[in-house]
């Protein structure tokens, strides 16, 4: 059909270009192991109809998958592809430069000049004939000439200054034109293409919401004792070291989240008009999230859907996919900045008050040191990840120790060091023989140690746990039976106890108690009770108190026996 009507011309695309680095802001920082989800935030004028917006001096770790896009403002969102952006040409000089280069070649041939000149005045005096001068004016030419070369010393060493100064400024402005013309483009050389149609005239705000790689953070700790208080005795401040090289070398502010919750990630991916840029389809970014109940903070808080409070861009047609995924974050309030130099900056996550049971262990058979050791219950909503941690008692700086995996709730034992004020005196081991039987005699063995324990504090001291041991038979014809304290072991049925119930601790003497080793322990064999021939005292001591012990028992063996290993 033919018509009159002239088709209406083609708008014009309006072409956009912003600098990742010069034209946007970052807005948050979602910081995992290994990775890290950057929210950059871009305002720009578009022009009613067809805007190409490309925005440059992205970093080459972003992962191209992961690149979400959300809008405000009357437009839609077409299409977003990710490339390299094109390499710039090197930039060799500059008017700065130039200035320097001239500056430095009058300056040289000034400073020949001058060299010239002094040579031209040695050169006259050496032409001067002594027997044509009179006496008394050689007084006047010998001044005359330290005068003038004088003068052309200082304007020559004047000069070989200036030059100096003018190679300065020249290396200067080269290394100024070296970082513009590679610096950037080594870690920051992709770009993201997006599409957007707008209604009318006017300013937009697009968010670039992407993962890179070369970030992570790692656990550590400082755990504090304070000895001097019953309760809340460990103060755990929890610490995050923090690292970047993404390449993004303008001050980042990381934000570390605190919530443990179950939520999905939601990815949708756009279907491109054409496959002309390179790289794969970019992900853009769901607008209407739904948040789980588990979930207590806010997309906005999360870095996700941070335009939901007021009308958002629309995208073109989209397929749509989702998983779930369980993630442990934290919160830190405040901002820090992090650098990208591959360099850890440690902040803190949370301090915390947290109850522990403090006990006092010591092996004297092996060595009289006495170890601290705190079993601290993490009474709070952070789950603690395995880490280093420095350990200070009332204030000193004890010893390194490890931090493993903790969940709310749960307890985990922390080595606090030597505590040299419990002090243990191990001394000699004593033995008597005896002989009986007539015609097969029998040597009887009785084997006592005795052990000191001081207490040099001004305060008195619960749980002093002393382990020691007697020798264990693997001979029937070797009998080994412990005489102090009165441990015995219970009736068993094969190799299983028969009511699965550890024997109750003896009481040695006030405030000491006698056990078999490992009893007092979760989920302690009970089939191992005893087999090993350990033994330990559980004890309190008072301020400037002092506690003996002793184990006593006896070998029967026949008396021509060789008996080794005691």
């Amino acid at each position: 059909m033919v018509t009159s009507e002239t088709p209406p011309p083609f708008e014009p695309i309006n072409v956009i270009e912003l600098s990742s680095v010069e034209s946007s802001k970052i807005v948050s920082v979602s910081l995992y192991s290994g990775r890290a989800e950057i929210t950059r935030l871009y305002k720009l004028d578009v022009k009613t109809g067809q805007n190409q917006v490309t925005i440059t001096h992205l970093p080459n770790v972003l992962d191209w998958a992961s690149l979400w896009v959300e809008g405000r403002g009357a437009a839609t969102i077409h299409d977003v592809t990710v490339s390299y952006s094109p390499t710039p040409p090197t930039v060799t000089t500059s008017p700065e430069l130039s200035a320097s280069l001239l500056k430095k070649e009058r300056t040289q041939k000034a400073l020949d000049r001058c060299k010239k000149s002094l040579a031209s005045l040695e050169s006259y005096l050496g032409t001067l004939n002594v027997e044509r001068i009179e006496v008394a004016q050689i007084g006047n030419v010998v001044e005359k000439y330290e005068t003038e070369a004088e003068k052309l010393d200082d304007r020559a060493l004047e000069l070989e200054k200036q030059l100096r100064d003018i190679d300065q400024e020249i290396i200067s402005e080269r290394t100024k034109l070296n970082a513009v013309g590679r610096g950037w483009n080594n870690k920051l050389s992709l770009q993201a293409a997006i599409g957007v149609f707008a209604e009318h005239e006017g300013e937009v705000e697009i968010a670039l919401i992407y993962a890179v790689s070369s970030a992570n953070w790692s656990a550590g700790y400082d755990i504090r004792v304070n000895m001097q208080t019953k309760e809340q005795q460990v103060t755990l401040i929890y610490k995050a070291a923090i690292s970047q090289s993404t390449g993004e070398v303008r001050s980042q502010f990381l934000f570390v989240f605190h919530k443990y919750s179950l939520h999905p990630i939601i990815r949708l991916q756009a279907i491109p008009a054409s496959h002309n840029s390179a790289g794969p389809p970019v992900l853009l970014r769901k607008t209407n999230v739904q948040a789980v109940e588990e979930m207590e903070e806010s997309d906005d808080e999360m870095g996700f859907g941070i335009f939901d409070d007021e009308p958002s861009m629309a995208h073109r047609e989209i397929g749509v996919s989702s998983t779930g995924n369980v993630s442990a974050t934290f919160q830190v309030p405040g901002l820090i900045t992090v650098p990208s130099d591959g360099q850890q900056h440690n902040v803190t996550i949370v301090q915390l008050k947290l109850d522990a049971t403090l006990s006092w262990i010591s092996v004297p058979k092996e060595d009289t040191k006495t170890h601290l050791k705190a079993r601290i219950k993490n009474a709070s909503d952070y789950t603690l990840f395995s880490g280093n941690a420095s350990v200070y008692v009332d204030g000193s700086f004890i010893s390194r120790s490890y931090v493993p995996p903790v969940s709310p709730e749960e307890s985990f034992d922390c080595p606090l060091g030597i505590d040299p004020s419990i002090r243990i005196m191990y001394h000699p081991r004593s033995k008597k023989v005896t002989h009986s039987g007539f015609y097969q005699k029998t040597a009887n063995h009785v084997f006592s140690q005795r052990i000191t324990i001081f207490n040099s504090k001004s305060t008195a001291v619960d749980n002093v746990k002393i382990v020691d041991q007697i020798p264990v038979s693997e001979n029937s014809q070797i009998i080994v039976k412990m005489s102090n304290p009165a441990l015995t072991l219970p009736p068993s049925s094969g190799t299983t106890i028969a009511n699965g119930k550890p024997p109750q601790p003896v009481d040695v003497s006030p405030g000491i108690k006698a056990q078999w080793d490992g009893t007092d322990e979760p989920g302690f064999d009970m089939t191992a009770l005893g087999k090993d021939g350990k033994i330990n005292w559980v004890s309190s001591m008072p301020a400037q108190g002092k506690m003996n012990l002793h184990l006593q028992w006896e070998v029967t063996a026949p008396a021509c026996a060789i008996i080794v290993g005691w």
